[in-house]
């Protein structure tokens, strides 16, 4: 890096921006409030209605091994640039809906594609490269941005929902989207240069590390893959229906809104807590205590019908979303390495985006079918379990951190 961006952490700076209004914030956080709204207009139920995030959220995880891969071999600003644009002119289209639930589907469905570019998988790479012992926490922070973005992006909505309508606040969050991310890829975001070639071109930093399809018959690959789609199952699902669950129960849609905003403060805390203790702690244990987190949440929900109980349900499950995703990156790097680390991580993305779109799916439903939301959240609390005994199993890393002295933040490299 070149003048006052020189310094690795601007590249942290600019993950936090970007990811403000990440898919997770934009596309995902903000649904619940969606929800009602557009049931109440349109006449469609919370099932279908579901299936829209669930498209998108689904297509994303398929379209982010094809991002990683790009990445992984064009750079990060050739790939998500062209990307950010998409998503954020798809998601102020869906305010040109009309009557056809089929074409608000298809909507979150490009939206999703899109938003392969603005996952925290380009941020994550270009963090992994420039960082080694303090990794850690320099994911924390970095993705810290989602936790800003999900305290923010649901009170901007509700607020516009509340003075023009959902569709003007579905405008609104696209160009919000396309400023603040765009201008923080551009000018923050890219990968730890590893010297030029022979024609003076800057040669992109790969590190060591396991191939994809390497990765992919590798064991500690599917024990992360199954840890984190229960997690992502449990608790993604549960969140993406705190509004409406609590507003059941009587809580005012306001009050309801609010604490999806102190979750996403405690997401903020996950992150940087789970970040700082990685740095120190072995990860697989710092995971198993941070998936204890959604579990509880899950319990206390299942009985809350006060303001308070809904509270602290939604800051556990908060602070166990704010140790998931850079947890993907941190033990990625560790146990795969970076070599393929755009590609590795889009599969694993893929698996966490399958069980981040079922679960708000299979809440609806259940609803539908049940009248509440209980019987499934029994069911997602199974597999919270499943996810913490994988991490306590885990192994020794394979890529350990370099001593000290060696790593990259200490000796950042000129392009």
């Amino acid at each position: 890096m070149n003048g006052i961006f020189r310094n690795p952490w601007w590249v942290v700076f600019g993950a936090v921006i970007g990811l403000m209004v990440g898919n997770g914030p934009v596309m995902q956080f903000t649904f619940g409030v969606f929800l009602k709204p557009i049931s109440e207009d349109m006449g469609w139920d919370r099932g279908t209605i579901s299936l829209a995030l669930n498209a998108g959220l689904i297509l994303t995880g398929l379209a982010t091994p094809i991002a990683g891969r790009l990445i992984d071999k064009y750079g990060i600003r050739t790939v998500s640039l062209p990307a950010i644009t998409v998503f954020a002119l798809t998601t102020a289209s869906v305010s040109l809906v009309s009557s056809s639930a089929t074409i608000f589907i298809a909507l979150y469905a490009i939206m999703g594609i899109a938003a392969a570019g603005q996952t925290p998988m380009p941020y994550s790479k270009a963090i992994a490269s420039w960082f080694d012992r303090k990794r850690g926490l320099a994911l924390g922070i970095a993705i810290s941005g989602v936790g800003l973005g999900t305290a923010i992006m649901p009170k901007f909505v509700q607020s516009l929902i509340e003075s023009h309508g959902w569709r003007e606040a579905y405008l609104g969050l696209g160009i919000l989207t396309f400023v603040l991310a765009f201008p923080a890829v551009l000018l923050f975001i890219r990968e730890r240069p590893a010297g030029r070639d022979q024609k003076g071109h800057v040669k992109r930093f790969h590190g060591e590390g396991l191939s994809a399809a390497e990765a992919l018959r590798n064991g500690d690959f599917w024990k992360l893959s199954i840890a984190f789609f229960f997690v992502a199952l449990g608790a993604n699902g549960a969140i993406a229906h705190v509004v409406p669950l609590l507003t059941d129960r009587g809580v005012a849609p306001d009050v309801a809104i609010s604490a999806m905003a102190v979750a996403g403060v405690a997401l903020i805390g996950g992150r940087l807590l789970s970040g700082y203790l990685m740095d120190r702690i072995f990860a697989p244990y710092v995971a198993a205590v941070f998936f204890v987190m959604p579990l509880l949440g899950l319990l206390v929900l299942m009985g809350a019908d006060t303001v308070t109980m809904g509270a602290i349900g939604t800051v556990l499950i908060g602070i166990g979303l704010g140790a998931e995703v850079d947890l993907i990156a941190f033990l990625l790097s560790r146990y795969l390495g970076n070599r393929h680390f755009g590609e590795i991580y889009g599969y694993l993305f893929l698996v966490f985006m399958l069980g981040s779109g079922l679960g708000p799916m299979i809440m609806g439903v259940a609803f539908d079918r049940f009248g509440g939301y209980g019987e499934m959240m029994m069911a997602l609390s199974a597999g919270l379990l499943i996810a913490i005994v994988i991490m306590l199993l885990m192994k020794p890393y394979r890529f350990p951190p370099k001593p000290e002295g060696t790593d990259e933040e200490d000796a950042p490299a000129s392009e």
